[in-house]
C-alpha cells in the first residue's frame, strides 16, 4: 500500500540520438509539493507530457493514482489537473466561464464550480477582470490574468494529481504570491501537486520535495533542508570579480575560511558557509575589495537556489561556469 499519487521509476525517453529523459525517478504523495526544476531543455516538459499520457516512454513505468498511466493513458490522464507552459485557449469565455467549465468537467455541480470559482477569485484577487471577456490577439484579458485563470482551472476541482508548469509566468509580484499561498493550500488540501518551475526562491517557501533535473537526468532530490546540507543557518557570500581579473577564491584553499560548495558563475562566485564565519568572510571581503581585488561582495542566507546552481553547473577547464564541493580548514 502506498499513499503516492505519481511514481516514475527509470523513466527514459528519446528523440533521435537526444535523450530527453535518462531513467528518471520521481515519486509525489498525497498532501506533498515537489518541486520540478531545471534549465531550458533539462527535460521537464517531456516528463510532464508522459506521465499526462501525451507522449510515451521507451522505457520505464508511470502510475497515476494507482492507474498504469502507460498502459492505460486515458484513465490516469482523468486523475490529473494539468496547467500546460502555453496559455490556456479561453478565447471567448470570461476567468468566470472557463473556471466554471473547468469544474463541470470534473464533474462538480453548477452550484459548486461557482463556488469554488469565487474562492479561487478571492485568493488570486482577480475578481476585477472575473467578469470580463478574453478576446484574440491577446485582447480583454493581460497574460498575467490569463496565467491566473488557467491556473485556477486547474485547481477548480479536487483530484489525485495536480500539475503546473511554470504557473506564475507573466503574474505580477503581489499574485505570485497568492498564486503560491493557493499551491501550498492544494497540498494542505490532500492533493499530490508536481510544480515545475524556474523560480526556485519564491518556489522554497511551499515545496516539501525537490527534483533537479539536468541534461534528462536527476542530478538531486530531497528536502530543502536536506539539500542546503547542514541546515538553514548556512551563509552565501557572493564576489563580483572585476572584468578579467583573478578569482581570489581558486583554489579553494586559498579562502581563509571554511567554505562548505563553491559555484562560479561568469564573474559571480557563491560561497557557502556556515553561520560562525560571517565576521571573518565579511572581514576578507572587505579586504579583497579594499585591495581592488573584487569589485563588490554580499553576504546573505543561503536558499535552494545554491543547491540548484550547484548540482546544475558542471566543473570543467574553460567552463562558463563552475562548482566545487569541499570541507575546507
Amino acid at each position: 500500500m502506498t499513499d503516492a499519487v505519481l511514481e516514475v521509476r527509470g523513466l527514459t525517453r528519446r528523440f533521435g540520438p537526444v535523450v530527453a529523459n535518462d531513467g528518471v525517478d520521481l515519486r509525489v504523495r498525497a498532501g506533498e509539493v515537489v518541486g520540478l526544476l531545471g534549465h531550458n531543455g533539462a527535460g521537464k516538459t517531456t516528463l510532464v507530457s508522459q506521465i499526462v499520457g501525451l507522449l510515451k516512454p521507451d522505457s520505464g513505468s508511470i502510475r497515476v493514482a494507482g492507474v498504469d498511466a502507460v498502459a492505460d493513458p486515458a484513465t490516469a490522464r482523468r486523475c490529473v489537473a494539468l496547467q500546460a507552459q502555453s496559455q490556456a485557449p479561453i478565447d471567448g469565455l470570461t476567468p468566470r466561464g472557463a473556471i466554471e467549465i473547468a469544474g463541470r468537467l470534473r464533474g462538480m455541480s453548477r452550484t459548486a464550480a461557482s463556488a469554488a470559482a469565487r474562492t479561487l477569485a478571492d485568493e488570486l484577487d482577480i475578481h476585477e477582470w472575473l467578469d470580463r471577456r478574453a478576446l484574440p490577439d491577446g485582447r480583454g484579458l493581460s497574460g498575467g490574468v490569463r496565467r491566473l485563470a488557467a491556473f485556477a482551472m486547474a485547481a477548480v476541482a479536487p483530484v489525485p494529481l495536480v500539475i503546473l508548469d511554470e504557473p506564475t509566468n507573466d503574474v505580477d509580484a503581489g499574485r505570485r504570491r497568492r498564486l503560491w499561498d493557493t499551491v501550498r493550500r492544494l497540498g494542505d488540501d490532500g492533493a499530490g501537486v508536481l510544480l515545475v518551475t524556474h523560480n526556485v526562491v519564491e518556489a522554497e517557501r511551499v515545496v516539501d520535495e525537490l527534483v533537479v533535473l539536468d541534461h534528462g537526468k536527476v542530478v538531486a532530490a530531497g528536502s530543502p533542508s536536506g539539500l542546503r546540507g547542514s541546515g538553514d543557518n548556512d551563509l552565501r557570500l557572493e564576489l563580483s570579480l572585476n572584468p578579467d581579473g583573478a578569482d581570489p577564491s581558486d583554489p579553494l584553499a586559498a579562502v581563509p575560511i571554511p567554505v562548505t560548495r563553491r559555484v562560479r558563475l561568469g564573474r559571480r562566485v557563491l560561497l557557502t558557509l556556515g553561520p560562525g564565519d560571517a565576521e571573518a568572510a565579511v572581514s576578507w571581503a572587505t579586504r579583497l575589495r579594499s585591495s581592488r581585488l573584487i569589485e563588490e561582495y554580499s553576504l546573505a542566507p543561503a536558499t535552494l537556489e545554491d543547491v540548484y546552481l550547484a548540482a546544475t553547473t558542471r566543473a570543467s577547464p574553460g567552463a562558463a561556469a563552475t562548482t566545487e564541493e569541499a570541507t575546507h580548514v
